[in-house]
């Protein structure tokens, strides 16, 4: 290798500007690139692995570079290939990536037999299932989804059986410690019984072959000696540490990420590994890339303005290369719909004067917010495509509540029944099922009426269908006499679908917001249509999700190539686009509700929101409504925290553009607690609770005796206080609608 030489010496470096130039430069030792939006970050990492190999002499063999997408691993070894001689011999991938080929290679020291195989998730769930029967503390209707979640975070941070059940809580995940501990080793033991690991795996095994095996470790490092961590704001414990112990030896690691862009707590990401690096490396270079190719100065201003108010972060400042173009424009819409007309129509306008669809964006804080965007969109023929999600009425829940009402308007319908017998599940087998549409077909009647005759069908598990059928029953009196809005509240509540959403973590609270959008739309349609009927709703729902729109998303990979964006702005990061509206920023949605107590939870909103700033090279638009409906029932809005602290730095404009002064709908502050900025909620957001996810005296599913009609079941409560009501079935008196506080209600 030669040494000595600076960034003169290279005309490769001369393509850079001085900060990239000096980070592609460095040569031995660790170094840590802060990396803003928008800097160069692959390019300059690119042109020092390039470097290395063609001024200090060293041999692609020795580099290797990790990602975390495959994509992005993708895209480094492409530019790779026009720069660098021989780039075939780099090691650049994915951790996990990383993890399979060093198993492959090595996993026989640790036990791994020779063609084990790589569990996906429906594996994992598979054998969760088969070992959590018996466990103390772990029922039927445990959710295995839960256990899984449990495990992989466990894993994430290098968590053992013996670690899980050393914690200090006495539940994880709603679940007795002590029993998700019994489930995983289990888990574990099974695996190795079948020569498999799962996902988690790839790097935690990986890190117990490099501590258990220093001479395997050694082999690697001799094939890792210079390397090299892309977005390293975004590893979780088990990555850091896998990193380390490569990098113990020759310490020639360069990390590069970007603390204010530290966007994924929930997933397991570590801000700290990036905060405390030069704690771990008192020897680190620091390179700053500042210097912004992406966004005009008014874009940046922005985002320099809001990220300056967090605490954990490295100091740095975007600065722009551009000029300063448009001013940013914020407008308070009157409610979610004219928010959604408000996109529709600047979208329409930027297109007549030359944008293509395709370049504009439109971002979000939770997958429900698209519902209302989605229509706008379409009521001015614009054609959208949603990335990392489907269209609202294709999703999951939405289908699965959409087949609830379709049974109960039409008995007969077994299709929708075949779709949601068994979510949640009921005890209710695909044996029982087989012989249930046996006998309907033989008898020429429908599954349901089979389900109400099962004692005369099944010898086993009658009584379970018998319950289903009496359900839907219910549900066919509240089609009859309900509301759209209000037989879908009755049927998420009744169901027993959001117990099942409940216990299905991160994922399943996004369920639950887009199942409160669905009442949302149900109770505005509903406004519409005076005198709708929940079956009149469900026609409308079908046709926004035709078959012939289906075959049509097929045939084009989704939507038109020239579509317009929709994303949440977790799935916007390491994108750009020259026109982004952000939607919703209010309190409650940006930030989160979820985040206003949890420590550090306003300043991870605070990083998201410049991450969905910093998206935007052209145009940016900020919307927030002033009314907003939540679960059927339209609420004041209060205009985001964030926003006061941006003020100056934005225009306030009406919908065709006009400048008109800013007053700020204020969110009532109280005393902070816990650490990073959090507080506790404004009483408006704890006002507006979901009753979907609030704590009731009754919750569904109790058995109770009243007076008058004898002992019943509570299916459906809504409300709180003195005004909560619930929705019981007699089985004398058929569904009854009572206010708790009058009804004499006693539990059983």
């Amino acid at each position: 290798m030669t040494s000595g030489a600076g960034p003169s010496d290279s005309g490769l470096l001369s393509q850079l500007n001085p900060n990239q130039a000096a980070a592609a430069d460095h040569f031995t030792g660790p170094a840590l690139v802060i990396a803003g939006a928008g800097s160069g970050k692959t390019r300059t990492l690119i042109y020092r692995i390039a470097h290395l190999t063609q001024h200090y002499g060293v041999q692609p063999d020795q580099v290797l570079a990790v990602t975390f997408t495959n994509k992005a691993a993708a895209e480094m070894r492409e530019r790779a290939s026009h720069l660098i001689k021989g780039a075939n011999g780099l090691w650049m991938s994915t951790f996990h990536s990383a993890g399979v080929r060093i198993l492959r290679a090595y996993g026989e020291y640790i036990g791994l037999k020779r063609g084990f195989v790589i569990y996906d998730d429906d594996d994992q769930l598979d054998i969760i299932k088969e070992v959590m029967g018996n466990v103390p503390g772990i029922g039927p209707d445990t959710n295995p989804r839960v256990i899984r979640g449990i495990l992989d975070r466990s894993k994430s941070n290098l968590l053992t059986p013996a670690d899980l059940e050393r914690g200090a809580e006495r539940y994880i995940s709603g679940l007795p410690r002590e029993a998700a501990a019994e489930v995983f080793r289990r888990y574990e033991a099974r695996k190795k019984a079948q020569n498999a690991i799962d996902f988690g795996d790839l790097i935690t095994e990986t890190v117990r072959l490099f501590q258990e095996v220093p001479g395997v470790l050694s082999r690697v490092q001799d094939r890792a000696v210079f390397i090299h961590v892309d977005e390293y704001q975004d590893t979780n414990k088990a990555q850091y540490e896998l990193t380390r112990l490569l990098a113990s030896r020759d310490r020639n690691l360069l990390v590069v990420g970007d603390p204010d862009q530290s966007i994924y707590k929930f997933r397991g990401a570590d801000i700290q590994n990036i905060l405390d690096f030069q704690k771990d490396y008192p020897d680190a270079k620091v390179y700053r890339l500042e210097h912004n190719y992406r966004s005009s100065a008014s874009v940046l201003d922005l985002a320099n303005k809001l990220i300056e108010k967090n605490t954990e972060r490295l100091e740095k400042t975007l600065l722009p290369i551009k000029e300063r173009g448009h001013a940013v424009y914020f407008h308070r819409a009157n409610d979610h719909r004219a928010e959604g007309d408000f996109v529709a129509e600047w979208v329409t306008r930027m297109h007549h004067e030359g944008k293509k669809f395709s370049e504009m964006a439109v971002l979000y804080r939770t997958n429900a917010q698209s519902r209302s965007i989605e229509e706008s969109l379409r009521r001015g023929g614009i054609a959208a495509k949603i990335v990392g999600g489907v269209g609202f009425y294709d999703r999951r829940e939405i289908r699965d509540m959409l087949s609830y009402a379709r049974l109960s308007i039409n008995p007969s319908d077994d299709v929708a029944l075949r779709r949601i017998i068994g979510r949640p599940k009921r005890g209710i087998g695909d044996t029982a099922i087989q012989k249930l549409s046996e006998w309907a077909r033989i008898n020429n009647m429908s599954l349901l009426s089979a389900c109400a005759r099962a004692e005369e069908i099944l010898d086993r598990g009658a009584q379970k269908a018998v319950e289903f059928a009496s359900l839907m029953e219910a549900f066919a009196t509240a089609a009859e006499n309900y509301t759209p809005g209000s037989f879908l509240r009755f049927a998420i509540e009744s169901s027993g679908y959001l117990d099942l959403l409940r216990q299905e973590g991160q994922e399943g609270a996004v369920r639950v917001e887009n199942l409160e959008e669905l009442v949302n739309a149900a109770e505005e349609w509903q406004q519409e249509h005076e005198g709708g009927t929940i079956a009149d709703f469900l026609d409308e729902a079908a046709l926004l999700s035709s078959v012939d729109d289906a075959r049509t998303r097929r045939e084009n990979n989704g939507v038109p190539e020239d579509s317009v964006t929709l994303m949440t702005m977790h799935n916007a990061k390491g994108l750009e686009f020259p026109v982004v509206f952000i939607v919703g920023a209010e309190e409650g949605l940006l930030p989160s509700k979820n985040s206003l107590n949890e420590p550090g939870g306003i300043e991870e909103e605070r990083r998201l929101f410049y991450v969905g700033i910093t998206r935007a090279m052209e145009r940016l638009f900020l919307t927030a409504a002033q009314n907003r409906m939540q679960y059927g029932k339209t609420n004041a809005a209060e205009d985001s925290r964030f926003l006061e602290e941006l003020m100056g730095g934005f225009e306030t404009v009406d919908q065709y553009g006009q400048v008109q002064e800013y007053r700020q709908k204020t969110w009532r502050d109280f005393r902070p607690s816990g650490s990073g900025g959090s507080h506790t909620p404004a009483p408006s957001a704890v006002k507006h609770t979901s009753p979907l996810t609030g704590e009731l005296s009754y919750r569904g599913g109790e058995k109770v005796r009243h007076p008058k009609f004898g002992e019943g079941q509570v299916l459906a409560v809504s409300g709180v206080g003195d005004k909560q009501e619930v929705s019981v079935h007699f089985a004398s008196a058929g569904l009854k609608k009572l206010l708790v506080k009058f009804a004499n209600l006693t539990r059983v």
